[in-house]
């Protein structure tokens, strides 16, 4: 069974995390003397901070940067495969954030909660070497695009925010992750007594590092006066293609569903060189953005192929098709789009092995806190937002884990005392009967 180490990571009781270019959360400069510092925050609420700052240089090894692409990959196409049962209905989701956010709350598992969160997310680097690796990896996106001309236009923000019960203790180690590795400190809100205020400002926050694109994230009764910590993960993205498609060339163009319809769509045109492969059972073409260190991979099944095709793409099938893949010179024709789409991922992440942590009977988060009380993951949440033109492409997500602490009591016995009865009023210590009666009639 797989050991789980308490390193200095975060798990914070969960709060909403956006990514930004500027890696981390601006407001969480975990420069502070004492291991939990209470500060007074601009936004008028309360921050606990680490005294460990952010590494900003993390010794990461190649290989483990390679490892956690290849382990996000694998479980970005679980979820998928999860989440594609509507043959009716688009979708759209940042698997980053997700594993972001869980990753973070993940540094708070132990035990078997700990182990099956790793299989699920498919977190196969040691504890230590996981959230460094994490830390590299966001230090790599915030500098996207920051060699290009001010004229070329891409934007890739990434930020992390930990929302947690004030008055409520964390452990220190979990603090210390988030400060080293994911540059988050702990904003403290009062779900207790104002979870609908709390509820509030986390969205809030969502919406600002989205730039609007993520609304109401949480919905109403997801925090309750048993939440203790909400982790956030906002992601926005906005890059023009390498070479934008001229909108004079947009025509409307038929469109072919599964269900052997036909829809009008906006269809685009450019013919240029692009990372192409035309192969058994699939067509599949990149279509990069500005500065080449993004790009769109569009994978288009044979007809009658879609759902044999969706139903075995993994993260190995991904990689021979992108091996497969060599530049021709393609006349592209693809449809403009927008879409937005939302989720409560509790149960596909149960149905992908991911139980314990749901369950108030097993959930081990004592990296977090120290029991009592214990705590147990109440929802998670997801929103995704994508827009696609002739300029290029604006995408935004957000996810939010939601902690609160267990409610384990048993459903009550229901007893309507709707018929005469016998009472009696006893001193208990020595089990003496002072008084005894019977109620025949209450309103005699």
């Amino acid at each position: 069974m797989r050991t789980k180490y308490l390193v200095a990571t975060a798990i914070s009781v969960f709060a909403i995390a956006a990514i930004s270019c500027s890696s981390g959360d601006a407001t969480a400069t975990p420069d502070i003397p004492a291991t939990v510092t209470p500060t007074t925050a601009p936004q008028n609420f309360t921050v606990a901070f680490s005294n460990k700052k952010r590494i900003e240089s993390p010794n990461v090894p190649a290989s483990d940067l390679e490892q956690l692409a290849t382990d996000n990959n694998t479980f970005a196409l679980d979820l998928y495969r999860q989440l594609a049962t509507d043959n009716s209905k688009n979708l759209f989701m940042s698997p980053y954030s997700i594993s972001l956010a869980l990753a973070m709350t993940y540094a708070g598992a132990n035990g078997d909660t700990a182990t099956e969160m790793a299989d699920t997310l498919h977190f196969n680097l040691p504890d230590s070497r996981l959230h460094a690796a994490f830390n590299e990896l966001d230090r790599l996106l915030a500098a996207r695009g920051a060699d290009l001309p001010a004229d070329q236009k891409f934007t890739l923000n990434i930020a992390n925010s930990i929302w947690g019960q004030q008055g409520f203790d964390f452990e220190p180690a979990f603090l210390d992750t988030l400060a080293e590795n994911y540059g988050a400190g702990m904003r403290l809100l009062n779900y207790s007594q104002q979870a609908e205020i709390a509820r509030q400002t986390i969205n809030q926050w969502i919406e600002d590092n989205t730039q609007g694109r993520i609304k109401d994230l949480i919905p109403q009764g997801a925090i309750d006066e048993q939440t203790v910590l909400v982790l956030a993960n906002a992601i926005y993205f906005k890059a023009a293609w390498a070479r934008e498609f001229d909108p004079g060339l947009t025509a409307r163009g038929d469109f072919h569903t599964l269900k052997n319809g036909t829809v009008k769509a906006d269809m685009m045109n450019q013919t240029s060189t692009f990372n192409f492969a035309d192969a058994d059972g699939y067509t599949a073409i990149e279509v990069p953005y500005v500065g080449q260190q993004t790009s769109m991979v569009v994978l288009v099944p044979d007809e009658g192929k879609f759902t044999s095709f969706e139903s075995s793409l993994d993260a190995a099938t991904l990689v021979q098709i992108m091996n497969g893949m060599s530049y021709t010179n393609v006349e592209l024709k693809f449809p403009k789009f927008s879409y937005k789409s939302k989720f409560t991922l509790p149960q596909p992440l149960k149905d992908l092995g991911m139980r314990k942590a749901f369950d108030p009977f097993e959930a081990d988060f004592s990296g977090m806190r120290t029991p009592p009380p214990s705590l147990v993951i109440t929802d998670v949440i997801h929103q995704a937002f994508v827009a696609v033109d002739e300029q290029g492409t604006e995408a935004a997500a957000a996810t939010a884990v939601i902690v609160g602490t267990k409610s384990i009591a048993p459903d009550p016995v229901r007893l309507t005392v709707d018929r005469p009865f016998i009472y009696l009023i006893r001193d208990v210590p020595t089990n003496t009967i002072l008084f005894t009666g019977r109620v025949l009639n209450p309103a005699e």
